[in-house]
Parts: structure tokens; C-alpha cells; sequence
């Protein structure tokens, strides 16, 4: 599950860890938005803005997106990406970030404590 630790709230109850480099590379692409009901987290080498832009193609859906610094504190929220023609990049460096249905990052705000 994927909690606000800092606000005490539950933002997702299933989590799926993208740590291989094939994870992800595919990401989200080709996925249903119908089964996408989960936090994906990417989990970086090192905190990097490079590493940790995303972009959308072969993504069907909207999304949100929140990146994290290596003490899983945000430092970065990006709503509702489109799909085929958005990118995301940090405004800061990020170690993890963690795509979510759009909407489900409200309420998260930067320097908030995510736990999963």
C-alpha cells in the first residue's frame, strides 16, 4: 500500500515495484487504463532530473505523477499527463517517482513523506 505518511493517508492499497530495466523501460505502454488501479514505483540508481523524466507514448491514459528524493520525500508533483503527447520531468532530483490514475495525487503536496 502506499501511504502519505506525513498526512496519514492512504493513497493507494496495491503497489507495483518497476526495478529491472525492462519494468522500467515498459512502464505503463500498452497498458489498459481499465487495469491500471495501482501505484507504480520506479526505483532509481541515484537521485537524477535525467533519469527520472518519463515520457507517454504507448500510454492510453492521463496520469499523475509524484517524485520523490532518496528519503521518499516529495519534491515534485506533475497531474494529469497526457497520454502520446506529454512528458514529465522533477524540478529537483529524484531517486523514486511513482506513477499514479490522474487524481490520485491530490492532496499530495512537495515535502510530504510517502511510505510503501
Amino acid at each position: 500500500m502506499l501511504l502519505n505518511k506525513t498526512k496519514g493517508k492512504l493513497i493507494a492499497e496495491k503497489v507495483r515495484l518497476a526495478e529491472s530495466s525492462w519494468e522500467k523501460l515498459k512502464g505503463l505502454m500498452f497498458e489498459g487504463g481499465e487495469k491500471f488501479d495501482y501505484a507504480l514505483v520506479f526505483v532509481l540508481k541515484r537521485e537524477s532530473i535525467i533519469n527520472a523524466t518519463i515520457h507517454m507514448m504507448f500510454v492510453f491514459f492521463p496520469i499523475d505523477v509524484v517524485y520523490l528524493n532518496r528519503d521518499k520525500k516529495v519534491v515534485d508533483v506533475v497531474k494529469n499527463l497526457k497520454p502520446f503527447i506529454s512528458s514529465g520531468a522533477p524540478k529537483k532530483p529524484s531517486k523514486y517517482f511513482i506513477e499514479l490514475p490522474a487524481g490520485k495525487s491530490d492532496g499530495i503536496k512537495v515535502g510530504d513523506e510517502l511510505k510503501w
